[in-house]
C-alpha cells in the first residue's frame, strides 16, 4: 500500500527555462547566449557545488561573473538567476487533491537562492509534509544518499512510497533503491498515473 509520494520540483510542480537566465545574461557580457549555455554545461561542477551547499550565493555569483567578465552587480544577478520558473497549474492541483490522504515530500535538486525566490512567487506550492533539498543535505540526485533521507523523513519503506521526476537517471536511482516511480514527460496523465501506482484521490 502507498503511504508516500515524494515529488521533484522543477519541470514537475514548477516549469524552468535556464535559457531566460543566459538570454538576460548576454546583456551584461561579450557572451551570447549560447555561449552562456555552453559555457554553463561545461562548468556544471559550479552548479553542483552551489546546489550542494559546497559553496554560497557570494562565491556562486563571484564564479559566474568572472569567468563571464560580466558587470552586474550581486541583487541584480540573482534576480534574473533566480527568475526562470513558471507554475504547472495542473500538477499542483493533482498534489493538493492528495494532502492529507498520504505523506507528500519534496525532493528537489536546488540551491538556497533560487528555493528561497520560488517560496515568496509560489506560496501556493508549500503543500508538502517535508521538504528534502539539496543544498541542505549536501548530495543531489541521483546520489542515492538523498533519496534514503528522503525515505526516512517519509517514515515509509520503499516499496510504500511513489516518486516522480522529468529525468530517467534519477527515476532509475530510485528504483534501485526499491522506490516506485512516474517518469514525468510533456503529455504525461499525472493523475492516471498515480492512480496505476494505487493511490487513490
Amino acid at each position: 500500500m502507498i503511504s508516500t509520494l515524494i515529488s521533484d520540483m522543477g519541470k514537475v510542480i514548477l516549469h524552468f527555462d535556464n535559457h531566460i537566465f543566459f538570454k538576460k545574461m548576454a546583456s551584461f557580457c561579450s557572451f551570447s547566449a549560447e555561449k552562456i549555455a555552453e559555457l554553463s554545461r561545461s562548468h556544471f561542477d559550479l552548479v553542483e557545488f552551489f546546489d550542494t551547499g559546497k559553496i554560497g550565493p557570494e562565491e556562486f555569483y563571484s564564479q559566474i561573473v568572472g569567468r563571464l567578465i560580466a558587470r552586474i552587480d550581486f541583487n541584480h544577478f540573482f534576480a534574473i538567476y533566480n527568475d526562470v520558473f513558471s507554475l504547472h497549474l495542473p500538477v499542483l492541483e493533482t498534489m493538493k487533491k492528495l494532502r492529507g490522504k498520504y505523506r507528500l515530500v519534496l525532493l528537489s535538486n536546488t540551491d538556497i537562492q533560487r528555493f528561497s525566490f520560488i517560496k515568496k512567487k509560489f506560496p501556493q506550492i508549500l503543500i508538502f509534509d517535508d521538504y528534502v533539498l539539496s543544498y541542505e543535505v549536501g548530495f543531489m540526485k541521483p546520489d542515492p544518499r538523498i533519496y534514503l533521507e528522503a525515505l526516512r523523513r517519509s517514515k515509509s519503506k520503499a516499496t510504500e512510497c511513489v516518486f516522480i521526476d522529468d529525468i530517467e537517471e534519477n527515476i532509475r536511482a530510485a528504483e534501485a533503491l526499491g522506490i516506485k516511480t512516474i517518469h514525468f514527460e510533456p503529455g504525461t496523465d499525472l493523475e492516471r498515473a498515480l492512480r496505476e501506482k494505487g493511490l487513490s484521490f
